[in-house]
């Protein structure tokens, strides 16, 4: 009896050992968080803000510049996090990708899903997307906490989906001339809310009166060029801000704070007097360049 009640004894101590070494592991594994953008929403919404209509003929938008603004946003407000990726939900005719999503997908974690576009260039499939990876992710632990950045009522069901597996769903919105433009129903339903104002919109969306510099009227600069532009500026600004203000960027590496990307794209094109808006591939030979300059001097 006594080596029966050891024996049981000795197995309930393995299994106290097992439980609080998993529970150490999971103490040790970093939080994960992601983005869900609803580009319809944020294309409506920020051109109403800023450019005063939805229609997209009229405004501009720097996407790159934005979303490295929205990643940088969210390492501030998940300090102790990390990021998985930033899921872009768009509509297109036949699920085609147009140039302009082809050239957001080609950006480093970013992926890009998308719905149909009907006749009316109403998007159809984007909420059950924005749900179908929600509650996939939460599902397998993928993420803690997840950032969705929409408005429509339809995706109080994905926000439900994802808490039910123990994610926190975090809604971002974009403040509203008049009234609101995000449905109360998903406003009751999250964890938290957080609406960006106009100044945090402004250096990415513009109304269209014309480029600034005419992308025709000169020869596309190569990505050598640009790079060296890059470190150009780089090294202008180590020069004019010291160290100590430069080497605190070193840790975002390779994303640079939304203010200091924007001053770095417009004095680039200064220099260039070519317009780097909607090229993905010359903005980032424009950051590596810069990087790589900052980088050798630490």
């Amino acid at each position: 009896m006594n080596d029966d009640l050891a024996a049981l004894g000795a197995r309930i101590d393995r299994t106290n050992e097992l439980l609080q070494r998993m529970l150490a592991e999971v103490a040790k594994t970093p939080s994960t968080h992601a983005i869900f953008v609803d580009a319809g929403y944020l294309y409506a919404a920020a051109g109403r803000l800023v450019a005063g209509t939805e229609d997209r003929r009229s405004f501009d938008v720097d996407t790159e510049g934005l979303i490295e603004a929205l990643i940088d946003r969210a390492r501030t407000i998940f300090a102790d996090s990390r990021l998985l990726r930033v899921y872009w939900y768009d509509g297109a005719r036949r699920r085609i990708h147009t140039a302009e999503q082809q050239a957001i997908a080609e950006l480093p974690d970013v992926k890009v899903r998308l719905g149909n576009l009907n006749a009316n260039n109403q998007q159809k499939g984007v909420d059950s997307l924005i749900r179908s990876d929600l509650e996939s992710l939460a599902r397998h632990r993928a993420i803690s906490d997840a950032a969705l950045l929409g408005g429509d009522e339809d995706l109080v069901s994905a926000v439900e989906a994802a808490q039910g597996y123990g994610a926190r769903v975090h809604l971002w919105g974009i403040e509203a001339p008049e009234g609101r433009n995000q449905a109360e129903p998903l406003l009751w339903e999250v964890d938290s809310q957080r609406t960006f104002d106009l100044d945090f919109f402004k250096p990415y969306v513009s109304r269209r009166t014309g480029l600034s510099y005419d992308a025709t009227a000169a020869a596309r600069p190569t990505r050598e060029d640009v790079r060296f532009v890059g470190a150009q500026i780089a090294a202008k600004w180590l020069a004019a801000r010291g160290r100590e203000s430069l080497v605190e960027l070193l840790p975002g590496h390779p994303y640079l704070p939304g203010s200091v990307d924007q001053d770095l794209l417009v004095e680039a094109e200064g220099l260039l007097q070519y317009s780097l808006r909607g090229q993905a591939d010359l903005r980032r030979a424009l950051r590596d360049g810069f990087w790589e300059h900052l980088q050798a001097q630490y």
